[in-house]
């Protein structure tokens, strides 16, 4: 009778121990955050996704009343960012502001990615979708994508186009633009889309599949010549210019998006508190006009579904590179 009952007190304290352990994550989901939360950026700041970051860092900092740090580790297209966060301790406290270059082009552009963006990252949200546009330094003599297509032409490899890095949108826009109109180009890479606007500028390049939050400041100013956007549907900040497919360029379609992830192994719980947060940060009114008026199209959906859209960037992606023969440089 003593041995079956101590044998009852084990169970009742191993069973008790069991559904607190369960329920600690929930307990931690509630109270999180208790200290500061990093938000890792693949790009230099002044980056479309540095201003993305910052812009969500301030509504989650007055969600939170804890201080977010947004800490820049640009190079390699972001890869450099993206296999730093895939190990990090899976606790909310590291999370990754990513975009279409690290978390869908670089799994078919590397063949030894130090990360695998669809196991090794627990969607949060996509925050954001938008166009790229080409853009060209004014000493090119060229106002028309039909104009650029003649002039590369009859210039092979003498045109030369500045990107954010290897793997980026503003890498294979170019590629796909080349593969496309049938013209050689030259790709120069930088660590960001800041120095190699800086660059463009400086007529060091002569154009660019630059975002638009990067290089609207500058069309504005009269210091970057506007040809085209890069998505199907006309960009409502430069209305005025016609899409890539409208200038002849049948398909060509390229969306610029940013969304939250997580390491792999993050609580369910936790990523269902970060999920809720960061989208109620991104529906208030402040966080809403200053993304919209940077060009972005605010989204925030569910983790599963932000879970099937990367999936499905990855596989339209591969097929892109494929097609171009783009490689890493």
């Amino acid at each position: 009778m003593l041995n079956l009952l101590r044998l009852t007190v084990i169970g009742l304290f191993t069973s008790t121990t069991w559904i607190a352990s369960a329920a600690a994550p929930v307990a931690d989901a509630q109270a999180f955050p208790t200290r500061p939360v990093r938000i890792v950026v693949p790009f230099t700041p002044g980056s479309g996704t540095d201003i993305v970051a910052r812009t969500i860092g301030v509504g989650l900092h007055d969600a939170w009343r804890q201080a977010v740090v947004v800490e820049n580790r640009p190079g390699a297209g972001g890869t450099i960012a993206g296999e730093l966060v895939s190990k990090a301790t899976p606790d909310g406290y590291t999370l990754m502001l990513g975009n279409v270059s690290t978390l869908a082009i670089a799994r078919g552009l590397y063949p030894k990615l130090p990360y695998d963006p669809l196991r090794d990252f627990a969607p949060i949200t996509l925050i954001t979708t938008s166009e790229n546009v080409v853009v060209v330094h004014p000493s090119l003599p060229v106002d028309t994508v039909k104009s650029l297509i003649a002039y590369a032409r009859a210039r092979p490899r003498q045109v030369n186009y500045a990107s954010a890095g290897s793997g980026t949108t503003t890498h294979l826009g170019g590629a796909m633009f080349a593969s496309i109109a049938g013209v050689e180009m030259v790709h120069v890479p930088y660590k960001g889309s800041g120095p190699a606007l800086a660059d463009l500028l400086a007529g060091q390049t002569q154009l660019m599949f630059s975002s638009v939050p990067t290089a609207l400041p500058h069309i504005r100013g009269g210091r970057l010549r506007p040809l085209a956007v890069t998505r199907l549907t006309r960009s409502r900040m430069l209305p005025e210019l016609p899409t890539m497919h409208e200038a002849g360029l049948a398909g060509f379609d390229i969306s610029l998006w940013q969304g939250i992830v997580a390491p792999a192994g993050t609580p369910r719980e936790l990523v269902s508190k970060l999920n809720a947060d960061v989208v109620a940060a991104l529906k208030t009114t402040d966080t809403r006009a200053k993304l919209t008026a940077q060009g972005l199209d605010p989204v925030g959906n569910s983790p599963a579904e932000f879970a099937v859209y990367i999936k499905a960037e990855a596989d339209k992606w591969a097929k892109v590179i494929k097609a171009t023969g783009a490689r890493p440089e």
